[in-house]
């Protein structure tokens, strides 16, 4: 299964729930394979599952892929949409005897699988309604539509070359003859994605391992219908902290939680880049780097797990880099959330730039943010150590001499704050503290003269005169 063909790498995501962040590392390798070899991406919404899958669903899926910034150069494409052509597969495939009509009804697959599991073997349908040479069949119950089951070969194995697993063979014998139409006519699962990745002209299947048992029968199909069969590549599963795979009912596993929590997109796709492959010691690096060092065979084969520390140390070095103006516009919607507008204050871009580097994620940093825009009111804890009626008496010494200061700088104000420590002999947490506790409601902040700079003259005087 050697390919010589142009690079066609997909993203074919169910639309039965979130966007889950197994399915991002999974874009994101496809997305960068492709990039690497000047391929094209393609991403295709598989949903065949009608009760399963929801517009909410698709709708969530197409906006976490615009939020993590992973450009598909063709569709989205949908199944559902493409019912004729697989129905017109499914044709081909009962002319060329590669497929057949099942007649079997529920009641006679349940005893097949009660009779194999009591001789101890493995439950499959036993190919009763299968053609073979000199087999008589028996005429077709009437009133029954049949089911169209796909003719596995019988005897040898199918074997291939995992981009990342390597070599896998699997028996034959292992295989059943599985349906590939029900009987509504509507295709199933693996039917349709061999017929899809044929047409769409894929050349590397890059998913999870949790897809390795379709394979075989996929290979099957591709062989039967005379179609190059592509490359596969098996990605290793991401467990959490504990060593089990990631679940929904327990893990923050969505995109849009990643979103909601303050994370940049840049550092998610950083962090899931690292689950199972690396590059030596880099830790921290730009799209652009991952695409240029990028190699399938570099993925290790063996699960990865989760590590939330290490994805929020990536978040704040992504935060340092990032540009203020594009910082404040996700921090304004933070602040808007809780009831704090921005107007009257000072330029948000300006408060960002003085928070990024104290800031793990975009939540800490609209945390931070917050005494900017309104007064606070310290806790009684910080009241009864920091604002004593001697702290609040030095406050006030303070605010005359700052109200007479012929600039409002940060220059001026440091210079002011360290003579006024001197003049009062006392140490600079003496002054520094009550300052930010009166000031901000808090006691961490960055440097305080900064903070009074950004704040303003007049805002300033009426907290300390509150």
């Amino acid at each position: 299964m050697s390919q010589t063909r142009p690079v066609r790498t997909r993203f074919a995501p169910s639309p039965t729930g979130l966007l889950h962040i197994g399915g991002v590392r999974t874009a994101l390798f496809s997305w960068a394979h492709a990039r690497k070899h000047g391929g094209q991406f393609i991403l295709r919404i598989e949903d065949t599952d009608l009760e399963r899958s929801t517009p909410e669903s698709v709708a969530a899926i197409l906006d976490g892929m615009h939020w993590v910034g992973l450009g598909y150069d063709e569709g989205p494409f949908y199944q559902m949409q493409r019912m004729d052509r697989y129905k017109e597969v499914v044709g081909q495939m009962l002319a060329s005897g590669h497929a057949y009509h099942c007649y079997c009804s529920k009641e006679e697959l349940d005893a097949m699988r009660a009779e194999a599991e009591a001789r101890g073997e493995k439950p499959r349908y036993d190919r009763r309604w299968r053609p073979e040479e000199g087999k008589v069949l028996p005429a077709p119950p009437a009133g029954v539509t049949p089911v169209v089951r796909f003719r596995t070969p019988i005897g040898g194995a199918v074997a291939w070359d995992d981009q990342v697993k390597g070599r896998i063979e699997i028996s034959n014998d292992e295989l059943d003859d599985l349906i590939i139409a029900r009987p509504d006519g509507t295709p199933t699962y693996n039917f349709c994605v061999v017929v899809d990745d044929w047409d769409m002209q894929i050349s590397h299947v890059i998913r999870g391992d949790d897809h390795v048992n379709n394979t075989p029968r996929q290979i099957h199909m591709y062989q039967a219908l005379g179609a190059e069969v592509p490359l596969f590549a098996h990605l290793p599963m991401i467990h959490n902290d504990q060593g089990q795979k990631l679940s929904k009912r327990r893990d923050a596993v969505s995109v849009v939680d990643y979103d909601k929590m303050g994370f940049l997109p840049e550092a998610l796709l950083n962090y899931l880049a690292r689950l199972g492959w690396g590059h030596g010691d880099d830790e921290f690096f730009t799209l652009d780097q991952f695409v240029e060092w990028f190699e399938l065979a570099d993925v290790s084969p063996s699960p990865s797990r989760f590590d939330r520390d290490k994805l929020l140390w990536l978040n704040a070095q992504h935060i340092k880099q990032a540009q203020p103006a594009r910082l404040a516009a996700r921090v304004a919607g933070f602040l808007e959330e809780r009831g704090v507008s921005t107007d009257g204050g000072p330029r948000l871009a300006d408060v960002c730039v003085l928070l990024k580097d104290r800031s793990q994620t975009l939540l800490d940093m609209a945390n931070q943010a917050e005494y900017f825009y309104r007064a606070l009111t310290p806790t009684a804890d910080i009241v009864e150590k920091h604002l004593t009626p001697d702290d609040e008496a030095r406050l006030g010494f303070f605010a005359e001499g700052a109200a007479r200061l012929p600039d409002w700088t940060v220059e001026a104000l440091s210079a002011y704050i360290k003579d006024f420590v001197k003049q009062q002999g006392v140490k600079m947490p003496l002054v520094g503290m009550p300052l930010r506790a009166k000031v901000c409601g808090t006691t961490s902040t960055p440097s305080v003269d900064a903070v009074l700079a950004l704040l303003g003259r007049e805002e300033v005087l009426r907290r300390l005169a509150a």
